[in-house]
């Protein structure tokens, strides 16, 4: 059994939905693996590295979750959870499965691990990582957003990449000018914050020196 501890709080106070191990029920049933009976491990990376892991148990129309959960100082606690599954018929043929949030019965399809227990971001008052973002975070997604489908290594700082094979030379062109614009605005939004950084560092350094240089019978 794997751990599950609480996510991140950003500025607003709110969680991330991206720190607080999201268990997509999409994903489970493109895995194959919501058949009764069937038992299997779930794990969650940051880097490659493992950070939380659980057990999942699909019984009939529920799933149970086996973790251990950990909370401050406090000594690891085994915790299981029942969610019911539910199925809704598709368009094409074929079903969809969903969650049923344990706390308020929502159908979802994803549950998050911000807590002890699972539940679905409304519960546990999640934000959307693209909630949090400025102008300039916003631009540096979208950039990373076009790298991947180019092929080019992910982040705005990276060299830019040549043209996939098969793709036509007029997406490509169109693709990279909206990632050199995007670039553009991100770069340009850093370097107005690393201009207010400085400002306030410069409003933090001036009146320590004017106490360096004032006579010491002022001060008394």
């Amino acid at each position: 059994m794997g751990g599950i501890g609480s996510g991140r709080r950003n500025q607003g106070g709110k969680d991330a939905t991206e720190d607080s191990k999201p268990l997509d029920v999409r994903r489970l049933q493109r895995a194959g693996v919501l058949t009764p009976g069937r038992s299997f491990g779930w794990e969650w990376t940051i880097n490659g590295k493992l950070v939380a892991s659980i057990r999942v148990r699909v019984e009939g129309f529920q799933v149970v979750l086996s973790y251990r959960h950990k909370s401050g100082e406090v000594e690891w606690e085994p915790v299981e959870q029942h969610v019911l599954l539910e199925k809704t018929p598709c368009a094409y043929g074929g079903v969809r499965h969903w969650f049923r949030c344990p706390r308020c019965s929502r159908r979802v399809a994803i549950i998050y691990g911000a807590g002890p227990y699972f539940a679905c971001r409304h519960c546990h008052n999640l934000a959307y990582a693209c909630q949090r973002e400025n102008t300039d975070d916003r631009a540096a997604r979208r950039a990373d957003t076009i790298r991947r489908r180019l092929g080019w290594d992910v982040g705005i700082l990276n060299a830019s990449g040549g043209k996939p094979q098969g793709m036509h030379w007029k997406t490509y062109y169109r693709l990279r000018a909206e990632h050199d614009a995007f670039v553009g605005v991100s770069l340009a939004g850093m370097a107005r914050r690393l201009g207010m950084i400085e400002v306030t560092l410069d409003g933090i350094r001036k009146p320590s020196l004017m106490r360096d240089v004032m006579p010491f019978d002022t001060l008394r």
